[in-house]
């Protein structure tokens, strides 16, 4: 019998997943953290809250999110039938803006005007700029400078949309970086909502994340039920900082049947630099005020991290996918750069469908396990977002002239 997660789902007993997550920030900022935890506490028992959240995802975002079958990759990969879960059509374009409008909630109740964010990919930062532009909110996204350059429509829908995008040029300009300087302008002006993306950083964030990113594995039970009449065999989903697929995996987590797979990025190989497989190459530490899996380098700070994915190169992991692995609920693969690519290619060309790098390694671990099940067997691939923002890396990389990769 496997060793169930204390803290799945709900409130985490002093924001702890087993040995993973609580609060290792300065003195100062732990009253203001306090201050979230104990308001979203209020809004989890607060049946007005739940049915704002619930009609702003219906009549805003456009849930619940389509299901779709895809017979043609089916028949390409070969082995169990595969099927998406549609977050690329929700407004914005990912699953970001479902735990966004979630602690916008939290923050207008709270009475704050302005929220910051970092962001990866843009898709976070997007969202954030979306719900603060609804709600009448001042908003700064704090984004690494290389990943302003390789996601350049994103900063600008985040302009059009009222936000001022800060460019961070320390380190290596991406997602860490990107984290640190949001956490430094949150620690030195606590007056400030941070609307943190994923389902990492110090209590209550992992566990918010993780409650409002549900919605995704909670749809796609009803969906997967209705349409095969049984659950899915696994749940599929890429992993960086791990919000869409805690997301994906929540509502199965006591279904222990259905196997729980996370695809880290395994980049270039593993290298030092050339990767972000926290799960599969880091060991339990400390970073941006959690503990969970962190990859580090001789000394012990966070190392240098690699992914083609934008919003997957971050060198930590959130804490409830740490205990989620350790427990052995899920287990946690990789996908390189090149199988990413030619999942990316394959989806686009077989089904019509163009997903974000991210998502691509999400397919190409189901592509790559497909023949392992029978052709009565079901996949569930979260597909957290769509590839748009990424065709400025897929021309230069020269993809668009390659030939077609299948078995």
């Amino acid at each position: 019998m496997k060793e169930k997660l204390k803290s799945s789902a709900g409130f985490p007993v002093k924001g702890m997943f087993n040995e993973y997550g609580g609060i290792y920030v300065p003195d100062a900022l732990k009253p203001v953290l306090d201050e979230v935890a104990k308001e979203y506490e209020k809004c989890l028992n607060d049946s007005s809250f739940r049915k704002e959240y619930l009609t702003l995802l219906k009549n805003y975002v456009g849930r619940p999110s389509a299901l779709t079958e895809c017979k043609n990759l089916t028949k390409s990969a070969g082995g169990a039938r595969i099927f998406l879960k549609r977050e690329d059509l929700n407004h914005t374009g990912a699953h970001k803006i479902n735990n966004c409008i979630g602690q916008a909630l939290l923050a207008k109740r709270m009475g704050k005007k302005k929220i910051i964010a970092e962001t990866g990919a843009g898709m976070h930062g997007v969202a954030t700029a979306t719900v603060a532009a609804l709600m009448g909110m001042k908003c700064d996204i704090y984004m690494g400078a290389v990943d302003i350059e390789r996601q350049a429509p994103n900063v600008l829908r985040m302009r059009a949309l009222g936000a001022t995008v800060v460019p961070v040029s320390d380190g290596q300009g991406t997602l860490k970086e990107a984290v640190d300087a949001a956490l430094n302008a949150f620690c030195n002006d606590l007056s400030l909502y941070y609307l943190l993306g994923s389902a990492v950083g110090p209590h209550p964030y992992p566990t918010m994340v993780q409650d409002f990113q549900r919605i995704i594995g909670e749809e796609a039970r009803e969906q997967m039920l209705e349409r095969t009449g049984s659950l899915p065999d696994a749940v599929i989903a890429c992993v960086g900082g791990g919000s869409n697929a805690i997301g994906a995996f929540g509502a199965f987590l006591e279904d222990e049947d259905v196997r729980l797979i996370g695809v880290e990025p395994s980049g270039r190989g593993f290298s030092y630099g050339e990767h972000s497989a926290t799960l599969t190459m880091g060991k339990p530490g400390v970073l941006h005020g959690f503990k969970s899996y962190v990859l580090t380098d001789e000394k012990g700070d966070a190392a240098l991290v690699y992914s083609i994915a934008a919003g997957l190169d971050y060198p930590s992991v959130g804490p409830v996918h740490a205990a989620l692995k350790d427990s052995g609920r899920a287990e946690y693969i990789c996908a390189s750069d090149k199988e990413a690519l030619e999942a990316f290619k394959l989806l686009c060309r077989t089904e019509g469908i163009i997903p974000a790098l991210e998502s691509a390694h999400a397919l190409a671990g189901a592509i790559r396990i497909a023949p392992d099940f029978g052709p009565d067997k079901t996949l569930l691939v979260n597909l957290s977002g769509r590839g748009d923002k990424d065709m400025e890396t897929i021309a230069k990389l020269g993809l668009f002239d390659l030939p077609l990769v299948s078995n």
